[in-house]
């Protein structure tokens, strides 16, 4: 099973234990034990847990952005697709990496490669 210091080898944009504390990890980590299931996911379990967790760090450190502005921490946001700052516009199309069933799994790149990798483990054996 993934530990705290493996978690972050494994991921070193989550080093930061000021931004992402050890308390938030064991909650997702917690989490994700409880709703992943063990013999599912078999020797995939602790690469199912790592996505699992970055996931949810990942927003909880956006909800932590915004509530330092004031704003509204449970706020749900989508993928940004275009921004415009003076006069100058960029957007980009996600259209082909977004999974239309995924959820709120699109919402981050390790979300997308939960989901991608629970499709795989939930996808079990071939029947004919």
């Amino acid at each position: 099973m993934i530990s705290e210091s493996s978690f972050r080898e494994t991921m070193p944009m989550f080093a930061d234990t000021t931004v992402y504390p050890q308390f938030q990890f064991n909650f997702y980590l917690k989490l994700g034990l409880k709703l992943l299931n063990e013999r599912r996911w078999d020797d995939l379990l602790d690469e199912g847990l790592t996505f699992f967790v970055a996931h949810y760090l990942t927003l909880y450190k956006r909800s932590m952005a915004f509530a330092a502005i004031g704003g509204d921490a449970g706020k749900v946001v989508g993928n940004e697709t275009s921004k415009s700052v003076d006069g100058v516009s960029k957007s980009m199309d996600v259209s082909g990496i977004l999974n239309t069933d995924a959820g709120h799994w699109n919402q981050t790149t390790f979300g997308l490669q939960f989901y991608q990798l629970m499709m795989m483990i939930g996808a079990g054996g071939i029947q004919l």
